[in-house]
């Protein structure tokens, strides 16, 4: 099986062969930081906002017991078709897949049983939904009073929208991250996924919190999180403006003030730059452009004014940049410790000296599915991290699930038989 979508697009560089990259089976898995080890999490989750929440905790060194229906599993498995697809991948590291449905009697069963072993549940279904599989809050807190139940949906448990499907660039949308990029006139929806990914931090770092105080009362929490309110938490600095100050934003606001800027050079390669607020990054690149004139003109002369006059200021920047290549700036710039980076495709991405440097990319084997490079958990523990373990086929662990939950070999082929596995 060819390599999956990291590989794909890293391998047409000769410095990015995955057989130059250790392989994490190489590596003893037990000597590694896992600070949540002997931590058991149930995850019912599919897609992105549940499957990150668990495997954050797994990255840390949790058992993640991913519960899929038989038939096709999380429908990220065959986003790109098939039943492992990249999508899959990247948000299912390090767990353990169990194949039950739940909509049959005795996959219900199950789930109790792992429910009484369990530490933790992370779901991101509709709400009601597990209400009506007979796994509502007050049951779950009644049955299993040390569980931390982390419930993740778009909207929360009640309110006008509460029971609508919800996806990433809903929140998007919603919360004003939308407005804050997408053009008005020409509205087109580009880049990485935000919402989900920040919804599923947000969701972990509920989890964690529950934990701890467990840890002092011996009771768990019903932990919630949802797509609108994760997402409005990145716009936290746009609502502050306008409940102090009255400010609305508008797509260039945050760019403005932050003094952000992306040029295209001579080479036709782009750059960017970013200043913040500090007048020493907008002298310093006055000197790495040799034009310190621009800093003497009353229209740029303070922050303020810089903000007010930023496009012009961005006209006059982009002319200079686009008279030479981009390995001149980058080398001037580094010089009088402007804040820069190139604007990295994938592939540089892939090959960039300082990402290989921290060895973010990491190669393992699947025993279905071959050699695959995936991203490593990017943080570390004393100065280490996990490698990863790769995403688990469908079902691939459900018999030894079973087995130690007490299901006999002839118990588990019954479930089979009921189609409850």
């Amino acid at each position: 099986m060819p390599f999956l979508i990291i590989a794909r697009l890293c391998d047409t560089r000769p410095d990015t062969d995955p057989n130059k990259i250790a392989f994490s089976t190489m590596r003893n898995i037990a000597s590694q930081p896992q600070p949540l080890k002997g931590l058991m999490v149930l995850e019912l989750g599919t897609m992105i906002t549940a499957p990150l929440a668990g495997m954050l905790l797994a990255h840390a060194g949790a058992d993640v017991i991913k519960v899929e229906h038989p038939k096709g599993g999380d429908p990220f498995r065959s986003f790109r078709g098939g039943l492992y697809s990249p999508n899959f991948m990247v948000y299912n590291h390090g767990k353990r897949s169990v194949k039950l449905n739940l909509q049959s009697e005795a996959g219900r069963a199950v789930l109790r049983k792992l429910l009484e072993r369990a530490d933790v549940l992370v779901e991101n279904y509709r709400p009601g939904v597990l209400a009506r599989l007979g796994f509502g809050p007050d049951e779950i807190r009644k049955t299993y009073p040390r569980l931390i139940h982390c419930s993740i949906t778009g909207f929360g448990a009640t309110g006008p929208y509460s029971g609508r499907p919800a996806f990433d660039t809903i929140g998007l949308a919603l919360s004003g991250i939308g407005a804050s990029q997408w053009n008005p006139e020409d509205p087109q929806i580009m880049g990485p996924t935000v919402s989900d990914y920040v919804t599923g931090m947000y969701a972990c770092y509920g989890i964690l919190s529950a934990l701890h105080e467990r840890n002092r009362t011996g009771l768990g929490r019903r932990v919630e999180a949802n797509l609108l309110e994760c997402s409005i938490a990145v716009m936290a600095d746009y609502v502050a403006n306008f409940t102090q100050l009255g400010i609305s934003s508008k797509p260039l606001s945050r760019t403005a003030a932050s003094h952000a800027f992306a040029f295209r050079c001579a080479d036709g390669k782009l750059l960017a730059v970013h200043l913040s607020r500090h007048e020493k990054f907008w002298t310093s690149l006055l000197t790495a452009i040799a034009r310190p004139d621009l800093g003497h003109e009353e229209k740029f002369a303070t922050r303020q004014n810089r903000i007010e006059n930023y496009l012009e200021l961005r006209k006059i920047l982009s002319a200079v940049f686009a008279a030479k290549p981009r390995k001149h700036w980058m080398q001037v710039l580094e010089e009088q410790d402007v804040p820069f980076a190139p604007v990295n495709d994938t592939p540089e991405v892939c090959d960039d000296p300082q990402v290989r440097h921290l060895g973010t990319l990491c190669a393992t084997t699947h025993p279905t599915e071959g050699n695959i490079v995936a991203l490593r958990n990017p943080v570390l523990f004393d100065g280490d991290r996990p490698d990863v373990i790769a995403a688990p086929t469908l079902g691939e662990h459900t018999s030894g699930v079973l087995a130690d939950l007490g299901y006999s070999e002839q118990d588990i082929l019954e479930l089979q038989k009921a189609e409850a596995i």
